[in-house]
């Protein structure tokens, strides 16, 4: 197929939009699709990609209040459907609710091109963060018009479907996610990294990967590191990523280690090196560094919901603390803390509890949904044009 993909972030862009778009992007140019992908110009100097079977199409954006980095993308209608009818595209895909998402969904729909949306963020749930939560329920019936406008919007878990769905947001099929558990693998691990960073094999490496925001609950974090070193002195805390909170945190807590944005091979091998992962997020619609800690070998203590109830066998495979139960999410991480300095090493079942899932089959479940999507609209085209022509061809 012909695929056009819409999105609002990319890499190198570091968030779980932009990778999961990536990656799902990679494998289906492995799989012989042909995709052409429109995003936002990331710089003066940007420059449109194109190789065999890809390429890109840049747009004017604007950056993203409280997100230094990202921008959205401006509306641009005319030019997308000019390049749906000049490409002869099977199908679009729309990753982002912004300008140009919405843009990309109204050109799908004039060009009677089949359109499926992704949810990867609960916009809904970020405004009371940031002391506007009284925009909930707006932002809410803003996202489900938006996804409603198109053919399906792709989810990663059936709990997400569910709660989609009791929300009034229609033709909801899930998705589910994968991780490259070639990269995040615990034979990364480095014990020349974790002299570096004043740690002992006798002592955890207690890590949190992602956005250092107010809506991923940083401070239950802290509290429950506090509770870990108690029990080990050794233990030593490491935040990797950035964000507007991180210079509060540095100054709150000097004895913290901090090491920004990591990518590639040096996030793996940061992530093997440690031991124990904290996340105690409350906005995440998947969380996909979630399944790079079970990748990697480690107990990741995380909140009953998105990736960790989809994956996390509770005591076994992690540590899973009752939805937005603070006290318990603390016990929860002593208790790992506790059974790490035992002995008992249960990151090792949580890298079990991965290792069959495949990026490829992700990308070959989205081209079939993709397809189903072209099939069926190709056929009410069919039945418009000629009703009896189309029945028959059903029928046959």
């Amino acid at each position: 197929m012909h695929l056009l993909m819409v999105t609002e972030t990319y890499p190198p862009e570091i968030n779980g939009v932009a990778l999961t778009v990536q990656c799902l992007l990679q494998n289906l140019l492995l799989l012989g699709h042909r995709v052409t992908l429109v995003r936002p110009r990331q710089a003066v100097d940007d420059a449109a990609a194109e190789t065999n079977g890809f390429s890109e199409v840049l747009v004017h954006g604007i950056p993203i209040p409280r997100y230094p980095g990202l921008r959205f993308g401006l509306p641009t209608g005319k030019r997308l459907r000019r390049l749906i009818r000049d490409t002869r595209v099977d199908a679009i895909y729309v990753a982002t609710e912004g300008p140009l998402g919405w843009s990309a969904v109204g050109a799908a729909r004039a060009a009677g091109v089949p359109v499926a949306c992704g949810f990867h963020t609960r916009f809904d749930d970020y405004f009371r963060h940031y002391g506007a939560g009284f925009l909930q329920t707006t932002a809410r019936a803003w996202m489900r018009h938006f996804h409603n406008r198109a053919d399906c919007t792709l989810v990663p878990t059936q709990e997400l479907k569910n709660w989609l769905l009791a929300n009034g947001f229609a033709h909801v099929e899930l998705l589910r996610r994968a991780v490259d558990t070639k990269r995040f693998d615990p034979r990364h691990r480095d014990p020349q990294l974790r002299r570096e960073l004043g740690v002992t094999e006798h002592a955890p490496l207690v890590i949190h990967v992602g956005r250092l925001a107010p809506e991923k609950n940083l401070e239950l974090v802290t509290a429950a590191f506090e509770r870990i070193q108690a029990q080990c002195p050794g233990a030593r805390m490491l935040w990797i990523g950035d964000g507007p909170s991180r210079a509060a945190l540095q100054r709150e807590h000097p004895q913290h280690l901090f090491s920004g944005v990591l990518r590639g091979h040096e996030l793996a091998r940061h992530f093997a090196s440690a031991d124990l992962f904290l996340f105690p997020s409350l906005t995440e619609t998947f969380g996909n560094v979630t399944l790079e800690a079970l990748a990697s070998g480690l107990t990741v203590c995380a909140f009953d919901y998105a990736a960790a109830h989809e994956h996390i066998e509770n005591g076994i495979s992690g540590e899973l603390a009752p939805f937005a139960k603070a006290s318990d999410f603390v016990r929860k991480a002593e208790r790992a803390a506790r059974d790490w300095l035992k002995g008992k090493r249960i990151g090792a079942a949580g890298r079990r509890a991965v290792e069959g899932l495949s990026p490829q089959r992700v990308a070959e479940d989205f081209a079939q949904l993709l397809g189903a999507l072209a099939t069926q609209s190709k056929i009410n085209g069919q039945t418009e044009r000629n009703p009896d022509a189309a029945l028959h061809s059903t029928l046959v």
